[in-house]
Order: C-alpha cells, then structure tokens, then sequence
C-alpha cells in the first residue's frame, strides 16, 4: 500500500509503484477532474501541485510520492483568486486543458504572487491549449494576481 496525501485526505491505494498518478487519480480514486492529454508530460494538460509545484500527472509515478502534498483541481475552491478570474476573463471556450492551465496559475502565484507579463507567459508556456486563448490565460493571471495583492 502506498499512501498519498491528496487534497488534504490521506489515501492508501495498492496499485503498481510505477503507476502515474494521472492513473491513480482518475481510474483508482474517481478524481476525474485532472484530463488526460498526451500522456508523455509534453501537455501538461493533467497538472497539478506536488509539494507547491506544478508536475504533468501522467509521468509522475506514485512511488516517489509518499509523505509529499498533492493538489489536484478538485483541491482548488471555488472562490480562488485564479478559478475567479477564469470566469471573469471567460477564458475556457473548449475547457480540456483547464484544470491544467488553473493548476499552473495557482503554483506560479503561490511561488510569485506579483508577476510580470513576461513571468506569467513563461510559467505558462508548457500548457498548450488548442483552442488559443493564450491571451485571455494571461489575463486571468495578471487578474488573480492582483487579488491575491490585496
């Protein structure tokens, strides 16, 4: 048995060390709001927080895991600063790659609470969104990080 603290919920799963958490999210613990992307940690559609960093789910095995926190979406509330924004800057039009895209905006304003422009297109340069609406992620980032300012 491997346990993992997810959400703030202790979780004991008995699956494959090797197992990627994307995995053990979805199909083992019924966490379904990370997506699948690629499953090669080339999307970063599956992101979400280990230890206050952003991590691509589907390459991250479970093994190395143990005693670490773990944020997924469903950990995020609603009234959060970046899941306000999002709404404010009607920023999903398709919505796959959200929970993604929202999981890298948390971990960049919990590391760097003030961005620039530049610092925010960086951060979120490995979250690729097919539909294009780089401009308005950018804008709920800079949004979210002047509440967080307050």
């Amino acid at each position: 048995m491997i346990k993992l603290m997810i959400n703030d919920d202790e979780y004991s799963v008995d699956v494959d060390p090797d197992t990627p958490l994307l995995w053990v999210l979805r199909d083992v613990l019924g966490l379904t709001g990370t997506k699948f992307g690629c499953g090669a940690g080339q999307c970063w559609g599956c992101t979400v927080i280990v230890d206050g960093k952003a991590r691509p789910s589907c390459t991250t095995k479970i093994s190395g895991l143990e005693g670490k926190k773990i944020t997924t979406i469903e950990g995020i509330p609603e009234d959060h600063p970046v899941k306000q924004a999002w709404l404010e800057e009607q920023v999903p039009q398709c919505g796959y790659c959200q929970p993604g895209q929202i999981m890298r905006a948390v971990a960049l304003l919990d590391e760097n609470p003030d961005p620039d422009r530049d610092e925010v297109r960086k951060a979120m340069s490995r979250n690729l969104c097919r539909c294009g609406t780089y401009p308005r992620i950018e804008a709920a980032v800079l949004r979210a990080a002047r509440e967080v300012a307050k």
